[in-house]
């Protein structure tokens, strides 16, 4: 039981498929998100506080993944009639950061057999036997597995690393190009690295117009256009 509790896909690997109940109706992954990245994630429980500032945050931010072909998808161990009381709480009463009068429109999968759940490793018994952690799995259109992040229960997400992570992968897809810590779009992206000695010397002898090197193996170019 263990073992099935705590197994997660790994990147590079599909992503389990399923069939949920949502708040948004009946999910089923990956058939109904063709063509799209989807950004999963888990949260411990409805009607607590660091979830309640997450949704609200992600939800401000949804139409920003949609202008990214990327789609949000949420889940916890509750119910839909408990997701819906609790999305309206925060709707009706809850301000926060300048949020007010927030509604999360994105689908919230009710996972009480916790099937969903095991699928994707996010149950932990070491942090809770009846909560799911805060893991995310951001999923390319071919419904592979690209990034997977976990945090601990006590501990809110970052939004904007996860958009900035999902922008990165975009573009190092789209352009065969690898991206610097810290990368903001529009700032200078790398070039993967030689596979000899002969591209070695070519590379560094060739620097100046188009790209410049460092050394060898770490030359960065004007991050591309996105087309």
């Amino acid at each position: 039981m263990c073992d099935e509790v705590t197994k997660m896909p790994l990147i590079g690997e599909k992503a389990p498929s399923f069939t949920a109940e949502t708040t948004q109706g009946t999910v089923k992954f990956p058939d109904d998100y063709e063509g799209k990245w989807v950004v999963f994630f888990s949260h411990p429980a409805d009607f607590t506080p660091v979830c309640t500032t997450e949704f609200m945050t992600f939800a401000t931010m949804a139409d920003e993944f949609k202008a990214l072909n990327a789609e949000l998808l949420g889940l916890s161990i509750d119910s839909t009639f408990s997701h819906i009381a609790w999305l309206r709480v925060i709707k009706e009463k809850i301000r926060y950061k300048g949020m007010k009068e927030v509604e999360v429109t994105f689908p919230v999968i009710s996972d009480l057999t916790m099937e969903v759940a095991k699928k994707f490793g996010m149950l932990q018994p070491q942090a809770s036997t009846t909560q799911a952690v805060r893991a995310v799995f951001i999923i390319d259109p071919e419904a592979t597995v690209r990034a997977v992040l976990y945090y601990p229960l006590s501990n809110g997400r970052n939004m904007a690393e996860i958009k900035r992570l999902l922008v990165a992968m975009q573009h190092s897809d789209e352009h065969g190009i690898a991206t610097p810590a810290n990368w903001e779009l529009g700032e200078d992206v790398i070039i993967p690295p030689p596979g000899s000695c002969g591209a070695a010397a070519d590379r560094v002898e060739q620097a100046g117009k188009d790209y410049e090197c460092l050394d060898w193996f770490l030359c960065l170019k004007k991050c591309p256009h996105k087309s």
